[in-house]
């Protein structure tokens, strides 16, 4: 059985989740991690990292799962979390990248293996 940092060998090292950090990440396709205390929390997919990691700190509800799913655990009975909220929230955790050929592959895999806790639904076993 592979352990976690065996199935993340291919990943850039844990860091800050910051516009800073997402700056230097690539226009290409790949997997991106957000990691909570070193545990995976959420694991996404997209063509273009660069844009999709700015998305997640900058966008809305609408345009992320994982902006939505934050949100929901941010919100407080009579008053919803605020973008700002959100992206303070995801400032204080960590992210990771790969870029890759087969980012909805590389997703799928590694959602059924760490089930993180803001991935909406995990696939199915082919």
């Amino acid at each position: 059985m592979l352990d976690t940092e065996d199935l993340l060998a291919g990943f850039t090292p844990a860091q800050p989740y910051t516009m800073e950090v997402v700056a230097g990440a690539p226009a290409a396709p790949g997997v991106h991690l957000v990691l909570d205390g070193g545990v995976v929390v959420y694991v996404g997919y997209t063509g273009n990292l660069h844009a999709r990691l700015r998305q997640h700190l900058t966008g809305n509800r609408d345009s992320s799962v994982l902006h939505d799913q934050v949100g929901q655990l941010l919100d407080t009975p009579g008053q919803a979390a605020t973008r700002d909220d959100i992206a303070g929230w995801l400032g204080r955790r960590e992210v990771r990248w790969q870029e890759t050929d087969n980012p909805e592959g590389t997703k799928e895999a590694l959602v059924l293996a760490l089930r993180p806790r803001f991935n909406r639904q995990v696939p199915r076993p082919r």
